[in-house]
């Protein structure tokens, strides 16, 4: 079992773990040894998520998702394989973490009290008569 939330526990079948070859530092090491991960999650038949957690995960891996609803990540920034697995699956979680907050709720649209619009045309009233006095100085010819 995976936990994720209190809530939200994966089993460990739905996660599936593929070791591939790295790109970047590692010297002739990283042409041997298979250390990234690419890990697959299967968002829409995944019993552990409730509904609008899985639509909210969707939307959230963005590109990530391919078109049968598998979400893959990808991990290649350690050098060893157990690092890289650690990182892809807190990654993941953090997902699932992220999808898992409700939505705020939508803006109420308010109006401004009417103090507040005479202050703000006083403010403005005001901020005019100080601009107004930067004229030329004037003498008395």
């Amino acid at each position: 079992m995976i936990e994720v939330t209190p809530d939200i526990s994966l089993q460990d079948d739905e996660v599936e773990e593929r070791f591939i070859r790295a790109a970047g530092p590692g010297g002739q090491n990283v042409n041997k040894v298979s250390t990234a991960v690419e890990l697959r999650f299967d968002v829409r038949r995944s019993p552990s998520l409730p509904n609008d957690v899985a639509v909210r995960l969707m939307r959230l891996a963005g590109r990530r998702l391919t078109q049968e609803g598998v979400l893959v990540l990808t991990a290649m920034q350690y050098r060893t394989q157990e690092r890289n697995r650690a990182d892809a699956l807190e990654r993941l979680k953090d997902l699932i973490r992220k999808a898992a907050e409700p939505p705020p709720p939508p803006r109420k649209k308010t109006r401004p009290t009417k103090a507040s619009k005479e202050r703000r045309l006083a403010a403005k009233t005001r901020r005019g008569g100080v601009k107004a006095m930067r004229g030329k100085v004037r003498g008395e010819d």
